[in-house]
């Protein structure tokens, strides 16, 4: 039996794009989790994680133990085939070149489904890390309070085969924020976040 979830989302679907994905980084490398234990299965759940190549977002999807939904550059929807394809796998549009509040709307009606939202909060692809992190994740967590975890994909930068690729799942972050948080408490909180999730980066680095 078919779950609610948000927008055009298809649970089959999805469940065969993420085994073919999986399958597919297999190929091109290896890919295996760490941490998936610190996933809640149920609830609503904000996934922010680094990013630094097009092969983030279905590294992080294949590797998660729940369906993950994404926001993604209206661009994308134009694309023929892609713009159908994202839906299916609940995308939705997000316009970056302005603050997009439809977008964001959007997003809290998918954690009030109780489904996990997947977060960039640098916005873009990211690698040296010069980009400034979005306060849209704790944003997003003050309104929903949902339980909000980082994680850390490594290795789909310059990609090849038989490259390892690892994505690291963190402990929820604890969430105090108010309701109605301060730009202040809202840009303090996506610091300490955006602390853990390099953090995990190390403990990589240090296996």
């Amino acid at each position: 039996m078919k779950t609610a979830k948000p927008g055009e989302f298809d649970d089959d679907f999805y469940a065969s794009a993420k085994g073919f994905v999986r399958i597919f980084m297999t190929l091109v490398g290896r890919i295996d989790a760490v941490g998936r234990e610190n996933v809640p299965l149920t609830g609503p759940l904000i996934i922010a994680c680094n990013h630094v190549a097009y092969l983030d977002p279905p590294a992080l999807g294949c590797m998660t133990p729940r369906p993950v939904f994404y926001m993604a550059k209206k661009e994308l929807f134009d694309i023929f085939f892609l713009g159908p394809l994202i839906r299916k796998l609940g995308a939705f549009p997000v316009d970056r070149s302005r603050g997009d509040t439809a977008a964001m709307k959007a997003a809290l009606r998918v954690l009030q489904t109780g489904a996990a939202l997947g977060i960039f909060p640098e916005g873009t692809r990211n690698a040296a890390r010069t980009a400034e992190p979005q306060v849209g994740v704790a944003f997003l967590a003050a309104r929903s309070g949902a339980t909000v975890i980082p994680a850390f994909v490594d290795g789909t930068i310059d990609a090849k085969r038989f490259r390892q690729i690892t994505v690291r799942f963190g402990k929820p972050v604890e969430n105090t924020l108010p309701r109605k948080a301060s730009r202040e408490a809202l840009a303090k909180y996506t610091d300490d976040l955006m602390g853990r999730i390099y953090a995990l980066r190390e403990n990589i680095d240090g296996n």
